[in-house]
Order: C-alpha cells, then structure tokens, then sequence
C-alpha cells in the first residue's frame, strides 16, 4: 500500500519542532527512557509469550565516565532482570561503551557487562554498528567467546565481507544474529539489491544451521521469513537451532504471533534511554505508516 505524502510531510516537521512534540511518535518504538520502564515492558513482552533482548540507546561515547556510568547501568539491568525473573538478555553497541576512547576501555566495560552476565546466568550480545568497527567489533566477540558461551555478536548481510567473516568465526562454536545492515554503506563494501541482500542472508541462515551453530532470524521482511520457514520446515532444522527476531514497536500485521503459535521462539528487541529521539526518527523514516497508528492513538488511555 502507497503511503500518503502527508506522512512524509509529518516526519519532516516532527524533526523541525522541539524534541518534546515527537515523544507520542516515538512511544511505539521505545520502552521509555529509564530502566523501570524497560523492565515493565519487558514484563508485558513476556506475559505474551515473546523473549526479549534489552539495549540503552546510545552509541560514540566519548567520555570514560559516561562510558563506565552505561557499564553499570547494563551490570544493574542484569540484577533486575535476575531478580523479575524475565526471559530478557542485553544486547551492547562497543562505542557506547568505549571503543572510540580505547581499545582498553572497551575491552575492560564489556568484561565487565559478561562477567555479570556469566553471573546471573544470562547472556550478551555484541551489536554490530557501521563497517568502520566491524573489524574491532568482530574482535572484541572472538577475545571474549574463547572462555565464555554467554556472549554473541551480530553480522549483516549486506556486506560484501560477511561470508568471509562467517567463515572465519564458525571454526569455533558461535552464536549469531543475522540482519540486513541499515548504515548506508559504500556500493564498493555493501550489496544495494535487495534480492542480493536476502539471498545473502539465506546463504548464511542455511550456513550457520549445517554447521550447528545457534542462529537468530532478524527481519521484519515478511517474504524472507517465509523463506526462512519453508527452509526450516522443508530441511527439519531443529528450532533449538535459531530464533526470530524483530524491534520493538514495528507493525508485523500478526505475523510474529503466528509464528509463535507454530512453535516457533520469537524475541524482541527493546530499547529504552534518555537518547530516544535520534532512534525513534529513524524508525518513523524507514516505516512513515506509524504516523497513523500515532494520530488515532494520541487521545486515548494507555
């Protein structure tokens, strides 16, 4: 379905007004701003039978301080979701932990977050952000995966190099979520076609699965998943293999419940911060349909 003009129009002047007049809009997208309101989120995402994986928004941090602060932040997340008894684990962008101030900062914070994590019984995920720290990113995960299995990391299928990162890191046990990639990287570097990105994508899902290693699906392309089904099903591959995944607020049109009704495990990935605004503008660019969902809620109770 074609999406009015008007929507676009209304992003446009969103951006152009203060932070506060956007809030209602990025309610769908964000669990809040602190870790009470995350955690209730969590709470209800649970109830419904989906598994979730939390983040702090936030990413270039430039100070130690507001580096170690974040640190602790996602150590105390740990403990609450302990303590609620939540099916949650977190998921850790490097540079809002350190990677632009140091190697060893980085290295020091995210030893920090695993080892509460090892702790509580839970488990990290080391996000991929854009191509220019892919390669420490993908360091940071194979220093940490030699004494641990509670950590992961994430690769995107629109890069050129993945499969041969994929390659090199499955000589070892991994865990892995494949996306698409949404930072606009050079032709030279990323595949632009969208059916060279899913292709891609399934060469890796089908890689990962014969190798045995742990796989988790993030997509809200409705098309890939049914991809990704008929291969599950047709292949036998055993759902301990793999998850689904998807962001928190994104419309599925019922898809991520049918998916759990077929037996399927489904997690959700919430953000929550003080740093909502950037974040939740992206999400209105990439789905602009939001903006009706917003305008017909506006007035009603939660």
């Amino acid at each position: 379905m074609t999406v009015p003009l008007i929507n676009f129009t209304l992003i446009k002047a969103i951006s152009l007004l203060p932070k506060w007049f956007a809030k209602p809009f990025a309610k769908p997208y964000v669990a809040g701003e602190t870790i009470k309101e995350a955690i209730d989120k969590i709470k209800i995402l649970n109830e419904k039978g989906y598994l979730v994986t939390v983040d702090i928004l936030g990413e270039h941090t430039k100070s130690k301080k507001e580096a170690n602060r974040i640190t602790e932040q996602y150590c105390l997340l740990y403990d609450q979701i302990l303590e609620e008894n939540l099916e949650c684990s977190i998921s850790v962008k490097p540079t809002h932990v350190g990677l632009d101030i140091s190697s060893i900062e980085v290295m020091n914070n995210i030893g920090k977050i695993l080892k509460k994590a090892e702790e509580t019984g839970n488990f990290l995920r080391i996000d991929m952000e854009s191509s220019s720290v892919t390669d420490k990113t993908i360091q940071i995960y194979e220093h940490f995966k030699k004494n641990s299995t509670n950590i992961g990391t994430v690769l995107q299928a629109y890069l050129l190099r993945t499969q041969t990162d994929l390659d090199k890191l499955s000589s070892s046990d991994i865990n892995i979520r494949i996306c698409k990639g949404i930072y606009d990287e050079p032709q030279k570097i990323s595949f632009k076609d969208k059916n060279e990105i899913n292709k891609n994508y399934i060469l890796f899902a089908k890689k990962m699965a014969r190798n045995n290693h742990f796989c988790a699906y993030a997509t809200h392309d409705q098309i890939l998943i049914d991809e990704l089904v008929n291969w599950i099903e047709n292949e036998n591959i055993s759902k301990e293999l793999f998850e689904f995944q998807c962001l928190f607020g994104v419309p599925m049109e019922g898809r991520l419940e049918k998916l759990m009704e077929d037996g399927f495990k489904v997690r959700i990935y919430v953000p929550f911060g003080p740093d909502w605004y950037d974040y939740s503008m992206r999400r209105l660019n990439e789905n602009p349909k939001i903006i009706n969902y917003v305008l017909g809620n506006l007035f009603k109770n939660d």
